[in-house]
């Protein structure tokens, strides 16, 4: 039964992301009618990636609403309420069609929490920074899969980051892109970038 609950949640997250990427891009092509394509892609991965969706989930107060297992130490640094949060957005757009979840997004979302003038200077993605330093130094980053495993009825995966085969850093979380971005924010910190 639970496995039920799980999946059901997967589902709405998957098009809560869906729904919520699109609100975004349209809200920014409205903001910006002077950009181009390759600015309004990046703003948008900026402003829709895992850490700033958890921690506006956690500002939301969405914390109080969510069911699970507060002994769960993989969940101090999982994106658990970020997913949260989408699979919300995905209930409000069955409930209620685009229009109104395009208003609800951009009332409670996007205008209160998301400040765009902030994350135009923001460093975008942390795997790519990484990346860039690893071609720039001739080193190969790669991230691997270093364990799966069901835990609490969910899967969780420990992801590693290595540079030329030599592990630098590994995370936790319930999928593989957020284990890799903690594990490349750890990178990071490590190698002090």
């Amino acid at each position: 039964m639970r496995e039920g609950a799980d999946e059901n949640n997967e589902r709405l997250e998957f098009l809560g992301d869906a729904v919520l990427s699109s609100i975004i891009a349209h809200y920014l092509f409205r903001k910006y009618p002077y950009k181009g394509e390759g600015f309004l892609t990046e703003m948008r991965s900026k402003m829709v990636n895992r850490q700033k969706l958890n921690e506006i989930a956690l500002k939301m107060g969405l914390k109080k609403i969510t069911f699970y297992n507060k002994f769960d130490n993989a969940l101090k640094v999982s994106q658990i309420f970020g997913n949260t949060l989408e699979a919300l957005i995905g209930a409000v757009y069955l409930d209620k069609g685009y229009k109104k979840t395009q208003t609800w997004v951009e009332q409670y979302i996007i205008l209160p929490h998301l400040f765009t003038d902030d994350l135009e200077i923001l460093e975008i993605n942390i795997k790519n920074k990484l990346y860039g330093w690893a071609n720039k130094n001739g080193k190969a980053l790669e991230f691997a899969t270093l364990d799966e495993k069901f835990e609490n009825g969910r899967r969780l995966f420990t992801i590693g980051a290595t540079v030329d085969g030599e592990l630098i850093s590994q995370a936790k979380g319930y999928n593989k892109k957020d284990a890799s971005q903690i594990a490349a924010q750890l990178a990071v910190d490590k190698l002090g970038l």
